[in-house]
């Protein structure tokens, strides 16, 4: 996908303006967060497991090297063909070069975001084969010519209506009725022929074992399986850092993966993948291809944004992240968005590409309370907003702005002085209706929403009378 995140305002600006998308993402948002809560409180050892995976993900990235060959010697053992990619374009040219070799004319793909990250649509297309998306939001943006918006469900941004519409336009039937199980029954008849006539499946892992050379699958829908047993060839793309030792360490991050992305206490579908076909088996395919991208990933295992790469790709940061919930993944104009997306986007490309994307936090922490490797996201993002200021990235009229504020930060009766100031400014401009529709320099914020008119005193003036009561 085309990278638009340095014009991250103006994509904000559009998303804001639509209704449509402000009711999809609600009606999503909204539910993941209350079954996770759910889950996560039927689960009392949640904290001491979530504290044991961050141990697990740090030690198999301190010792990176070591897991990496451990897990090449046991996937090969298995009959897998093991391919190291440092670059997206790499990593593409071996899918392809595979396929061809294949005589490939189509290929199914589970959703993955490696997949995402190093363009491998884009490569197939222009390769001349036909990829067919089994996911169903997959399925559902692949229709539209969307970008997902989302890691875990790329098409967050539509609402079934939306989706209803599509099904009747694209599908060669159109749907029976246009309730949610008739969409899915629709997409299903449309897909069940690809999936059997597919020459190569395409997938993800969720998790690489280092002492078997196992690749893990972690899915709903059984799309997963579908994809990749019939075909003759398998290809597994997968970034360095889903390494784990053994199975026992998988099994911990398995616990809390699905309670984070989806609030259910597991998936409908693991399934541990270990080489091709053998002569006993009755189905399977021929081949196992896995290729081991890096992507700047060993920058990051060298730099302060490590612990980025316990990442284990479950959204819950972007289903809490209150500026998310407001305009959507789109408007990040990145493979990821939301929180993790703010910090993995100027790792992958850099600071100035990326642009805006490390402000656009409130720095509320609600992503690392949840985070379930508990990466210290608002951390990493203060980080990055130092890095933009040395590197003399940050914008002019914030340089003053932060200028003045310093100013007065250092002189705390006129600091005291010009809040009260404010305060009564505002208390004036929002005296009969309680809120503030427009303010001079606040036109980004009222444009969209009014902001509450403030109570009587600064924080300071209520800090000394609570403390006199």
């Amino acid at each position: 996908m085309e990278q638009t995140s340095h014009r991250f305002k103006e994509n904000a600006e559009r998303a804001l303006a639509s209704s449509t998308l402000r009711v999809a993402l609600d009606r999503t948002t909204t539910l993941l967060r209350t079954r996770r809560a759910a889950v996560v409180a039927a689960f009392p050892e949640f904290a001491e497991v979530r504290g044991t995976a961050a141990r697990i993900k740090d030690h198999t990235i301190a010792h990176l090297d070591h897991y990496l060959e451990m897990f090449e010697r046991n996937a090969i053992a298995s009959g897998a063909k093991v391919h190291w990619a440092r670059t997206p374009d790499e990593a593409t040219d071996i899918i392809v070069r595979i396929c061809r070799q294949a005589g490939a004319r189509t290929a199914t793909r589970v959703k993955s975001m490696l997949g995402e990250e190093i363009g491998i649509g884009e490569a197939l297309a222009a390769a001349g084969i036909e990829r067919v998306e089994t996911d169903l939001a997959e399925h559902i943006i692949q229709l539209a010519g969307d970008p997902p918006s989302h890691i875990v469900m790329p098409a967050m941004h539509k609402t079934h209506e939306e989706v209803a519409e599509l099904f009747s336009r694209k599908h060669r039937r159109a749907p029976d009725a246009l309730d949610v199980a008739s969409l899915v029954e629709s997409a299903r008849r449309e897909l069940r022929e690809k999936f059997l006539s597919a020459d190569v499946g395409i997938s993800g892992a969720n998790f690489l074992i280092a002492d078997t050379g196992s690749v893990v699958t972690v899915t709903n829908e059984g799309n997963g399986e579908l994809t990749t047993t019939p075909p003759r060839v398998h290809i597994v793309n997968a970034g360095i850092e889903k390494l784990v030792p053994t199975v026992e360490h998988a099994t911990v991050l398995l616990r809390l993966l699905s309670r984070s992305a989806i609030g259910t206490e597991f998936t409908q579908y693991t399934t541990f993948y270990n080489g091709p076909r053998r002569e006993s088996d009755r189905d399977g395919p021929r081949e196992m291809h896995i290729v081991l991208v890096d992507n700047r990933r060993t920058d990051m295992l060298a730099g302060f944004l490590r612990p980025m790469l316990r990442c284990i790709r479950c959204g819950a940061c972007m289903n809490h992240c209150p500026v998310y919930g407001a305009v959507g993944g789109h408007a990040y104009g990145a493979v990821y968005p939301g929180p993790m997306g703010a910090i993995l986007t100027p790792a992958m490309s850099n600071l100035a590409v990326a642009g805006d994307l490390p402000n656009a936090c409130t720095l509320n922490g609600r992503c690392r309370e949840v985070c379930p490797v508990d990466i210290p996201l608002p951390d990493l993002m203060r980080r990055l907003r130092e890095e933009q200021w040395s590197r003399g990235l940050t914008p002019r009229v914030v340089r003053s702005g932060l200028g003045l504020w310093g100013t007065l930060a250092r002189r705390p009766g006129l600091y005291r002085l010009a809040t009260r100031l404010a305060v009564f400014s505002l208390r004036l401009v929002g005296w009969r209706a309680g809120r503030i529709g427009a303010f001079p320099l606040a036109g980004g914020w009222t444009r969209h929403r009014d902001l509450p008119s403030p109570q009587r005193g600064t924080f300071m003036d209520q800090y000394r009378a609570g403390r006199r009561r």
